[in-house]
Parts: structure tokens; C-alpha cells; sequence
């Protein structure tokens, strides 16, 4: 039976978490709390290449002793390809992705050539108007941004925000996304591997998540996520960007920062309670 509020903390498992996730989970978990709603914990383990099962131990380790516990079983993004690459076809079925070949050297040799109307900050489309019948191993699929717009004919899109520094409504600037954002890439065919963008839509609509809880580092990537629930017919979300944690030098955490990692501070013999009230929380609206 869906629920009138429903969030998740989807970490990776390519690290230890550290303060800033400790942050955004607390601020998930208790909106959920407050709401009586429900917080999922998802594994995104599609990173092949850096996932480590220690890490992901580490994670309900790290979580479960700051007190906060969530539905069995946890969603791995692993154990859903097939999901992935039914909603691949269907896009491609709209003529809206093509295949791309283009090492990143290839597209840093591409942007550093001067190109007219063009601000070098996106993919040049290089490979755009490839066939997916051309499809080879190794290639990354690639959304046809330009194709996906044009679809929408007169439609505006729209979404909510509760953040402090972004609440309200929301539309789609189709300029802007195309300069901004530009073809993204939705995966990988031959290995049944979906990238971000694509795997995070398709499972939060799955698992009927209400609220989208995460950092304003993610917040440029709304836009692109709300175009695809939109081809992919999936329900919006209310959306929340919290603040980010950041060091001494006010840069925003990352894994590698080892002195900053939850488990930093259960190994030193820090009660929970500590953490929790040393990062606090950031108060999400529901509705």
C-alpha cells in the first residue's frame, strides 16, 4: 500500500561513509519520522569496477549504530539490470538514445577545439545520429537531448522543491539543458549497466518514493532526471537539496577523507549520540 511520504539514503559502496552522509541520512530519516513515513536504504552498486562487499558492510554497520534501521530486503542496484535495460529500450524505441564511442581523450580533444555557439562545457555530440543498430561493445548510450525536448511539444515541466535555498516550484529551461547539461549517458548495452541518471529515476518511482532527500551537489542534475520521468511516464517527487558538509577548508567531503568516515569516530570510542548532534539535520517540509 503506497505511503504519503517515502525517502531513501542510496549510497555507494566504493567507500566509507562519512559526515556528510551521516548528515544526509539523519536529515532523511527524520523527515520520515516526523511525516510517519517510511525510509528505504538502497545500495547504487552499479560502479563495477570500485563497489566492494566490505564497503557495503560497512554501511549498514555505520548506519544501524546511529541508530537508524530500515525495510528488509535493501534494493541493490546489482540485482537489477533487467529493469535498467527495459527502460534503455523503451527509450530507444522513442529514437531518443544512440550509441558513443568517444574515449574521454576523445571529448577533451573535441571540447578544446573552437566550436561556434558552443561553451565547451557539455558532450559536442560527436557520435549524435549514430543507430542504435550500430551498437558495438564498450559503447556508452547516450540520451539525444535535442529529440527528448522536442517531444515535449508545448508541455512544461515542472517540480517542487523544499530546500531553504531552492524551495518552490520548478520548471524545465530547455535552453539551459542544453547548454548546461547536454547528452547525457544512460549506460552501457552490451553490459547491462545503467548510469546514474537513469538507475535513480526508475528505482525511485519503483519503490514509490515520495521525497527525494540528497545534497545540493545533485541539485543541476533535477532538471535531467524530471525529463526522463517524463519519457518514461514515472510519477515526480517532491524534491529537498540540504546543505552539504564540508572540512576546515570548506570543501565538500569525500570518501577518501578518512578522518571524516563514521567509522573514524566508532573506532575512537565516540557515542552515536555525538555524531548525530555534531551534524545535525536540516528540516524538510512535507507534502
Amino acid at each position: 500500500m503506497p505511503v504519503s511520504f517515502a525517502t531513501r539514503f542510496a549510497p555507494s559502496p566504493t567507500g566509507l561513509l562519512h559526515l556528510g552522509h551521516a548528515f544526509s541520512a539523519l536529515t532523511a530519516w527524520e523527515a520520515a519520522k516526523v511525516a510517519d513515513g517510511q525510509f528505504l536504504l538502497r545500495i547504487e552498486d552499479t560502479d563495477r569496477t570500485r563497489a566492494r562487499p566490505e564497503y557495503e558492510a560497512a554501511i549498514f554497520e555505520d548506519l544501524a549504530w546511529l541508530g537508524l534501521s530500515w525495510p528488509e530486503p535493501v534494493w541493490r542496484q546489482s540485482e537489477r539490470v533487467g529493469v535498467y535495460s527495459g527502460a534503455l529500450e523503451r527509450l530507444g524505441d522513442l529514437g531518443l538514445t544512440y550509441p558513443c564511442r568517444c574515449t574521454r581523450a576523445d571529448i577533451r580533444a573535441a571540447l578544446s577545439a573552437p566550436q561556434e555557439g558552443s561553451n565547451n562545457t557539455v558532450y559536442p555530440g560527436t557520435c549524435r545520429g549514430r543507430s542504435m543498430s550500430e551498437c558495438a561493445p564498450g559503447d556508452a548510450i547516450r540520451l539525444d537531448l535535442g529529440r527528448a525536448l522536442s517531444l515535449l511539444g508545448d508541455q512544461t515541466l515542472t517540480w517542487r522543491e523544499t530546500g531553504a535555498a531552492h524551495a518552490g516550484t520548478h520548471a524545465l529551461d530547455e535552453e539551459a539543458m542544453q547548454s548546461g547539461i547536454g547528452d547525457v549517458v544512460l549506460g552501457r548495452k552490451d553490459i547491462g549497466v545503467a548510469a546514474y541518471h537513469l538507475s535513480v529515476v526508475v528505482d525511485d518511482a519503483a519503490q514509490g518514493i515520495t521525497h527525494v532527500i540528497r545534497g545540493e551537489d545533485l541539485l543541476g542534475a533535477t532538471p535531467i532526471h524530471r525529463l526522463l520521468q517524463a519519457l518514461l511516464d514515472l510519477p515526480v517527487p517532491v524534491w529537498h537539496h540540504h546543505a552539504l558538509i564540508r572540512d576546515e577548508a570548506g570543501k565538500r567531503l569525500a570518501k577518501r577523507n578518512d578522518a571524516c568516515a563514521i567509522r573514524t569516530y566508532r573506532e575512537a570510542g565516540r557515542p552515536p549520540e555525538e555524531v548525530r548532534e555534531m551534524v545535525g539535520v536540516e528540516r524538510v517540509i512535507g507534502g
